[in-house]
């Protein structure tokens, strides 16, 4: 068993040589649209609503809609709003949505987003019953329907097992958006090679502020703007990453998705900023762009 200290050697970022982006480029940022398949069998992964006196009840039917809504109505404001800024996002999709929900999956495909590998179906890879198996059933399904391997990954709730690296890497996963311990791209050791680390997010992440912090929806573009500033002022010595992570049925609602737009809109006001996505990243990262 290796800790994950075992696999990633610490650094500074102070104590690195400079890292460039193409273009005199400052901050790289990059657009990750979670799709899910919630099973009306099993407890939701989140919720909106308690249940009654406390209780679990199954079915959860008020809180398996809410998702619902996301895949149904959310998700095509997400594609609207991206296709006017320009931006193409990584998909971190479950293997299953792409049979259960094969329209949402088409549009992603036509609007050529990249397909990341995000578990079989939604539930935390401690309680997958053969993680081996599920992580090459989701490579597999995205291939044959995107006509490209998965290069990479993001967990259910970016779990992971002490094993879980060593998998994916054995599956040909080329990076992971799990392991949110920097602003650069680091590399993993596993037992199939190294994979690399894309810096993701649970700050700029609508799960942590709205459903578990419970901010306002405004909360979204000030912590945006804030984020983004100090990142690329730190990327005029050495460059940054910026992660933007977004689900059809929290950011996709009404009240929220003006504000996603107006995040974009300050970004592109700004001269300096690749927006990429996961792969590009790691193209850039390994010198391939």
């Amino acid at each position: 068993m290796k800790l994950p200290k075992d696999r990633v050697a610490y650094s500074a970022i102070v104590d690195r040589p400079p890292l460039k982006l193409p273009n005199d480029a400052r901050v790289a940022v990059w657009t990750i649209v979670n799709v899910e398949e919630w099973s009306i069998e099993r407890a939701m992964p989140r919720m909106v609503l308690s249940p009654p006196q406390g209780q679990p009840l199954l079915p959860d039917l008020p809180n398996w809609a809410w998702h619902e809504y996301g895949m149904r109505v959310g998700f095509w404001r997400f594609v609207e709003v991206l296709e006017k800024f320009g931006v193409k996002a990584t998909l971190a999709i479950n293997g299953s949505v792409i049979k259960s929900y094969p329209r949402v999956a088409e549009a992603a495909l036509e609007a050529g987003w990249e397909f990341m590998g995000h578990g079989y179906v939604q539930r935390p890879m401690h309680h997958v019953e053969d993680q081996r198996d599920a992580i090459q059933k989701t490579v597999a399904e995205i291939k044959a329907f995107s006509g490209n391997k998965p290069r990479g990954w993001e967990s259910p709730g970016l779990t992971e097992t002490y094993d879980t690296i060593d998998w994916l890497a054995e599956a040909g996963i080329e990076y992971v958006a799990d392991w949110v311990l920097d602003d650069q791209p680091v590399k993993i050791q596993t037992a199939h090679g190294p994979i690399v680390s894309v810096p993701y997010t649970v700050e700029m992440n609508d799960i942590s502020m709205m459903v578990l912090q419970h901010h306002p929806s405004e909360e979204w573009l000030r912590r945006g703007i804030d984020h983004f500033d100090r990142l690329y002022a730190e990327g005029e010595k050495t460059a940054r990453v910026m992660a933007i992570s977004v689900h059809p049925y929290i950011t996709g609602a009404p009240h929220r998705i003006v504000y996603l737009e107006r995040l974009y809109e300050y970004i592109r006001q700004r001269p300096g900023v690749a927006l990429w996505t996961g792969e590009e990243i790691l193209d850039w990262y390994l010198g391939k762009s």
